[in-house]
């Protein structure tokens, strides 16, 4: 337990909320390990690796092995660790964003540049980006990702829940999932019973996604490509009843049709994030769409400078400004993308396996049925490492959130540093958090390590003969 001063600091809350976690480790140790790596990436100004985490927190350079071990042991139960996080999170948070009384998780995907020739899972990946500094063609890793929008004063951010390396590995060759499989899996690890709307780009407009959320009910809200066809409600035969089944589908629509006239749309104020004195046009219409097998309402929106889209909610009780509204909001896992990569470094991993099968240049797919037990185990342990690293970064930056809005305050009087622009009402962000907890990291270690495990598992670690930094701080 903490006591009473060292809970009303950063370091004590940012404890608290990490204690959550402690089921998820067979072995306290373990926890203890995972915790200072945690914490590690958290106040780290060098996105470098473990070796970073080590310069950090100015650990012996003998703990270097210890941090990787920590990393690959089967005492980290992954999955549960992942799911007790949401649940931390659905906890630590004071308002999570609710639309008619459900959560809303946003997903993607994210490929992240590695060139290792022995790591597994990397593969040559197709980039779809309208950005000129990005390359067509990487090597790299795949990975699908979740998060939770909360709102939070005059803000809205999504607070990252898990993230899974879906491609480059193939076990089985009877194994037909696709990613679209694999992110109802992700979402089914995170075991979050309350009901949500999944907010996702047109990638995840496909069936499996809408049946599988629906089987859980939850629902489904996206953007539609612009060739997709949706159909009217058949039109019940009079007279007598004829053999068969009745026709569920009627007449064929193409559904950017429902672009073409302008003049007949409805007008009214854009409700999405960030934008004022902007109008835009809308259409609303329920059509049978073949993938849901099912009713669904389709929104035909216009822009006046960002242009028209089809957008799709399996909800047809779910009001047009508020879809809108809704996927307008899908962007904040792209920029909780942009921080975990360059301010956390959740994805900062170069963790070589010894024994592996050298990659070639634009390599694909690993085919894994054909190989040895002993070499598949290897490969399992090196992805679970990643996926542990990952996750280690993910918490990281939710805890980093979750103390921008339960503590602003204290974060900005801890900043101990210059900022142009302060926007009041505003939580501060992820840099600025980080700043304050690497301000007050000495002081939380020479004075709680006799009354914090943490704060002691730590200081026992430290290197006594490089202490300058922690002297200055004292």
């Amino acid at each position: 337990m903490l006591d009473r001063g060292l809970s009303l600091s950063l370091w004590g809350f940012w404890w608290n909320a990490i204690l959550l976690l402690r089921p998820a480790f067979s072995r306290l140790r373990t926890f203890m390990w995972f915790a200072t790596m945690v914490a590690g990436v958290t106040v780290r100004v060098e996105l470098l690796g473990v070796t970073s985490l080590v310069r950090a927190l100015n650990l012996r350079p003998s703990l270097y092995t210890q941090l990787l071990k920590n990393l690959h042991s089967s005492a980290v139960k992954l999955d549960q660790l992942s799911a007790l996080w949401a649940h931390a999170v659905l906890r630590l948070f004071p308002s999570p964003l609710c639309v008619n009384g459900r959560l809303v998780l946003v997903g993607d995907g994210i490929k992240i540049a590695k060139r290792g020739k022995k790591m597994p899972a990397v593969k040559l990946l197709h980039q779809q980006s309208e950005s000129n500094t990005k390359p067509e063609y990487i090597m790299g890793h795949s990975l699908q990702a979740v998060g939770l929008l909360v709102h939070a004063a005059q803000s809205v951010f999504s607070v990252p829940l898990a993230a899974r390396i879906h491609e480059g590995l193939v076990w089985s060759n009877r194994d037909k999932r696709t990613l679209l499989d694999k992110m109802l899996g992700l979402l089914d690890i995170l075991a979050i019973t309350d009901p949500f709307y999944f907010v996702a780009d047109a990638y995840y407009a496909a069936g499996k996604i809408v049946s599988g959320l629906l089987k859980q009910g939850h629902h489904l809200v996206t953007r539609v490509r612009s060739n997709a066809v949706a159909y009217l409600p058949a039109k019940p035969k009079k007279g007598k009843k004829s053999r068969g089944r009745p026709k569920c589908y009627g007449k064929k629509i193409k559904v950017k049709s429902l672009l073409s006239d302008t003049r007949s749309m409805q007008q009214v104020a854009s409700p999405v994030y960030g934008e004022r004195n902007v109008t835009l046009l809308y259409r609303v219409c329920d059509l049978l769409w073949r993938p849901a097998g099912r009713l669904v309402r389709f929104v035909a929106v216009v822009h006046p400078t960002r242009g028209a889209c089809i957008l799709m909610c399996t909800d047809t009780s779910l009001d047009a400004l508020q879809i809108i509204r809704l996927y307008g909001l899908r962007f904040k896992i792209e920029h909780g993308f942009k921080q975990a990569t360059r301010q956390i470094g959740s994805f900062a991993y170069h963790f070589w396996m010894k024994d592996m099968v050298p990659l070639h240049f634009r390599n694909g797919n690993q085919y894994l049925h054909r190989k040895s037990s002993e070499y598949r185990t290897h490969v399992k342990r090196k992805i679970h490492a990643y996926h542990v690293f990952i996750q280690a970064g993910v918490i990281a930056q939710g805890l980093l959130q979750y103390l921008a809005v339960v503590a602003p305050k204290l974060v900005w009087d801890s900043f101990g540093a210059w900022l142009r622009t302060i926007r009041p009402g505003i939580p501060p962000s992820e840099f600025v958090v980080a700043n304050a907890m690497r301000h007050t990291l000495p002081e939380f270690l020479l004075g709680s390590s006799k009354i914090d495990s943490l704060a002691k598992f730590i200081a026992d670690r430290q290197d006594t003969r490089n202490m300058r930094i922690f002297r200055l701080a004292s």
